[in-house]
């Protein structure tokens, strides 16, 4: 089972990035994924989510509006259109797979958003 992201990097504030998360090993389809986040000296947030079938989307208060959660299923990969980045929006961006009691975690991927 592997969850490997990418796509992080410097970004300026007010810009965009778009990170990847490719599964492999289990039945991506089946599986909600979600995006988490941890800056330093934080707790892991949860940022977005997005249902087995890519039907339904949520979003954390702090992120709606900017972030956008997709997922390609033939593809076995999960996205994050991140938009209009603010300093704040520095962390390591973790992808995460559920069904039920299976989950899985990704290595993470580093963001930083500065001038």
């Amino acid at each position: 089972v592997q969850l490997a992201e990418s796509g992080g990097g410097l970004v300026q504030p007010g810009g965009s990035l778009r990170l990847s998360c490719a599964a492999s090993g289990f039945a991506f389809s089946s599986y909600h994924m979600r995006w988490y986040r941890q800056a330093p000296g934080k707790e892991r947030e949860l940022v977005a989510s997005i249902t087995s079938g890519g039907d339904s989307t949520d979003y954390a208060d702090s992120v709606k509006g900017r972030f956008t959660i997709s997922r390609d299923n033939v593809k076995n990969t999960v996205y994050l259109q991140m938009n209009s980045l603010k300093p704040a929006d520095t962390a390591v961006y973790y992808c995460y797979a559920k069904l039920v009691w299976n989950t899985y975690w990704g290595q993470g991927t580093q963001v930083t958003v500065s001038s």
